[in-house]
């Protein structure tokens, strides 16, 4: 595997107010990677993530693909690639499945190519094309997830920030959100992934970074860190002799 960075951080800084959210990590993308980032609420993960895509003010540096993101807001991020699905989904509820779409290819001039895209997220995600008129405030919570996830990548990005994409979902439907990821990931999709279900982030990636309250504090290869004693405590619920 290429060990060339898509997106590089070092020394990130956040604070709202006086409080410092994030105290300084150090976490990299690189090429073909899904790497994906858990801790418990408020251990600054979502934080990160809005900070990555110019959605708040940063101490640090950011680079992607290899220039720096400072002073860059969240359009031009986007233009260039950079792509998040935020927590609670954010899909246009009065627009339907296949307008949320072409939203989401708002930035590309090529028209034939979307149309071919439309059809590829429809083959992604099969519910999504027999629903392809129903407007997207009727669709249920893990269908949304599904369009959110299929509109993000109708820009093509070169690095998809997953933010919580299980959250409040059914398990069954977790089940399969997690394997849109997967396949996402499979097709060539670099992906950095915000999870609180630590067992299926950690099954999915290669690499795991653990952030508790704003820092670091554990990071390598995510089946190793899945079998971590510490982990599975913390994180996975078990009870370790």
């Amino acid at each position: 595997m290429t060990t060339t960075p898509i997106l590089k951080i070092s020394g990130l800084k956040v604070a709202y107010g006086g409080i410092q959210a994030v105290k300084g990590i150090d976490l990299e993308v690189r090429a073909n990677e899904l790497v994906t980032l858990i801790g418990a609420n408020g251990a600054g993960k979502t934080t990160t993530l809005k900070a990555i895509t110019g959605l708040l003010s940063w101490a640090g540096e950011i680079q992607f693909l290899g220039q720096s993101c400072s002073g860059q807001q969240s359009f031009e991020l986007l233009r260039q690639g950079l792509v998040m699905v935020p927590e609670g989904r954010g899909v246009f509820k009065l627009m339907s499945i296949t307008e949320n779409l072409l939203m989401g290819a708002y930035t590309r001039n090529d028209e034939a190519e979307v149309r071919n895209d439309i059809e590829r997220m429809f083959a992604l995600f099969p519910r999504l094309k027999e629903r392809a008129t129903q407007l997207a405030g009727t669709l249920s919570g893990g269908e949304q997830q599904m369009l959110a996830m299929a509109r993000a990548l109708m820009s093509r990005p070169k690095l998809l920030l997953l933010d919580e994409p299980s959250m409040g979902l059914s398990p069954i439907m977790v089940e399969k959100i997690f394997q849109v990821v997967r396949d996402v990931h499979a097709q060539g999709t670099p992906i950095l992934l915000v999870e609180q279900n630590a067992r299926l982030a950690l099954q999915a990636a290669n690499r795991a970074y653990v952030l508790d309250s704003g820092e670091v504090t554990m990071q390598g290869e995510a089946n190793q860190l899945l079998h971590d004693p510490k982990v599975r405590a913390a994180y996975l619920g078990e009870e370790v002799a």
